[in-house]
């Protein structure tokens, strides 16, 4: 680590600075959040003796949409319209990491490598995620400014990738999406019949990497041959003086089969994979980023008929408990909650017949297999009869004649025990 002087040693020296870096101090961590800390260091190279005025860290962000000629432009003489440009700023902080002492103007930095460590902490208020656009962005960095007399100042930069997190456990992101449309396929009086679609999810909200099982019916009675699909839509609007851009492009798709004239198709949970994008921007008053499902079926001749159901990607995954509107999480619970029922160690044995059946019936049945008297033993006993875990006496056979017919007829109903 290279030593430092007072400004009188060399004040005429500007000095060579061979390297200007900036680091953090998790470069494994992707992204930061509200009321996080930043911390990092910035390292400086010199081959000689380097005359400092002051080296501070700047950190920063703003969201920009913008579009059109430079802001600065005038209408020209053809008419052509200023630039619209919108600005928001969220993030904006200034540390001084080395200055001279009271009184003096410079500090001399002597030749060697010099870290100059920082930390500061994001605002607790939400920041919208880090995102870049056709015509806008959110970005926010870190930047490190050296300022030395007589000679530009020299800066690094580093891009601050920072995240809104969206949980999708909420009640709201639970809710299934359900939506039904008809189209009437042919022209004026030549129509061929209505093709109808049905569409649902089982929520609203899913992350990165989740498949969405996706819920339809297609009902064609048209003439025509149609084909389903299914695809996530990613739509960007700017907002800048008034004016408004809107950005739309696909991002995933499935294709479903050929459904003929007067057949019906019915998808059961056909999974579309959701790609790595950004996640919903909903927070920011000049850029919003949304998604939606859209379940369409192209028809031959005529437009598509398309469902559109609303889609949140968020950065909290579903964890499976939180869901209490959402009803097939809840069916689910319920048809498994048996599995918390607990079997004893070892089965439990059946009753004795003796306590279900009276003593007067159990005497009218003789055992089947009576023992011969001049048997010894368990040997003379029939196969049947000398397993050892069966320890009680069996039921009678069933028969709807009494074989013990009684003088007195009974007029009382009678309940068997089973």
């Amino acid at each position: 680590m290279g030593g430092e002087a007072g400004s009188t040693a060399a004040l005429g020296s500007e000095g060579r600075v061979k390297s200007l870096g900036l680091v953090f101090e998790d470069e494994r961590k992707g992204c930061y959040s509200s009321g996080e800390t930043v911390a990092g260091h910035v390292l400086l190279e010199a081959t000689e003796p380097v005359a400092l005025r002051l080296l501070r860290l700047e950190a920063q962000g703003r969201a920009t949409a913008t579009w059109g000629p430079s802001a600065s432009a005038r209408i020209s003489a053809s008419g052509a319209a200023p630039a619209a440009a919108s600005e928001v700023e969220y993030l904006n902080v200034r540390l001084s990491l080395r200055e001279p002492p009271a009184g003096e103007a410079v500090i001399l930095l002597q030749p060697g490598k010099h870290e100059f460590p920082f930390r500061f902490q994001l605002p607790s208020e939400p920041l919208v995620t880090s995102f870049t656009g056709k015509y806008g962005s959110i970005q926010y960095c870190v930047k490190a400014v050296l300022e030395r007399p007589k000679v530009p100042d020299q800066s690094v930069k580093r891009e601050l990738q920072v995240v809104s997190h969206v949980d999708v456990n909420t009640p709201a992101l639970l809710t299934p999406v359900l939506k039904t449309q008809e189209k009437m396929v042919g022209c004026w009086f030549f129509t061929s019949g209505p093709v109808s679609l049905s569409a649902k999810i089982e929520r609203k909200g899913y992350c990165n990497g989740e498949a969405i099982p996706i819920y339809a019916e297609i009902e064609n009675c048209s003439s025509r041959l149609i084909v389903p699909k299914a695809a996530i839509f990613q739509t960007q609007t700017y907002l800048a003086s008034g004016k408004t851009k809107t950005v739309r492009h696909m991002v995933a798709n499935v294709r479903g089969n050929h459904i003929a004239s007067g057949s019906t198709d019915i998808w059961n949970g056909k999974t579309l994979k959701i790609p790595p994008v950004t996640p919903s921007i909903l927070d920011c008053c000049i850029i919003r980023v949304d998604y939606s499902l859209a379940v369409y079926i192209h028809i031959p001749g005529a437009k598509k008929l398309m469902l559109e159901l609303p889609l949140v990607i968020g950065t909290i995954p579903y964890n499976g408990f939180g869901s209490r509107n959402a009803s097939i999480a809840s069916q689910f619970r319920m048809d498994m909650s048996w599995l918390t029922l607990t079997l004893p160690e070892q089965p439990e044995a059946p009753p004795n017949y003796a306590d279900v059946v009276s003593e007067e019936e159990f005497s009218r049945h003789v055992p089947p297999y009576p023992q011969p008297p001049d048997c010894e033993g368990e040997a003379c006993y029939p196969m049947f009869a000398c397993i050892q875990e069966f320890r009680f006496q069996p039921p009678p056979l069933y028969s709807e004649v009494d074989p013990h017919p009684s003088d007195v007829e009974d007029t009382q109903p009678v309940s068997f025990i089973l």
